[in-house]
């Protein structure tokens, strides 16, 4: 596996794996946003990063701020899951705010997704708050 930036060839694919990720909640989480709306965007302001391994099978969206920087979403092709790659990504967004001098990275997960804040957790990430259905998590880096 290999995690690049991510490019504009690269939309229509990360697309189709973030709507895939995110089927089997869209369901059950009726407040949960379009998580894949924006990835245009998102890729040309050079935020994004995607995990290949025969093609793209995953990604991770960052923003920054000074030195805190926020993972805004992360997917991983659920056809993969299972295999470190989700782990994988978040190491390299890591490593990604480290190198801009980034020393807070935080998220928001959903509170019906306690895989997310179990793994999250398993990292080193601390929750700080939750709000209706948010969980606020952090990591010092």
């Amino acid at each position: 596996m290999h995690i690049r930036q991510a490019t504009q060839s690269d939309t229509d694919t990360l697309v189709r794996v973030i709507d895939r990720a995110y089927e089997i909640y869209k369901i059950e989480l009726p407040d949960l946003p379009d998580v894949s709306s924006g990835v245009e965007d998102e890729i040309a302001e050079g935020n994004v990063w995607v995990a290949e391994s025969g093609g793209v099978v995953g990604g991770v969206f960052l923003t920054f701020d000074g030195t805190e920087a926020v993972l805004t979403n992360i997917a991983v092709d659920p056809i993969r899951s299972g295999e470190g790659i989700g782990k994988a990504l978040i190491a390299h967004a890591e490593a990604e705010c480290k190198k801009r001098g980034v020393s807070t990275l935080k998220l928001a997960t959903h509170v019906k997704m306690p895989e997310n804040v179990a793994l999250y957790s398993h990292l080193g990430w601390v929750e700080t708050a939750r709000d209706g259905n948010k969980v606020f998590m952090s990591k010092e880096l």
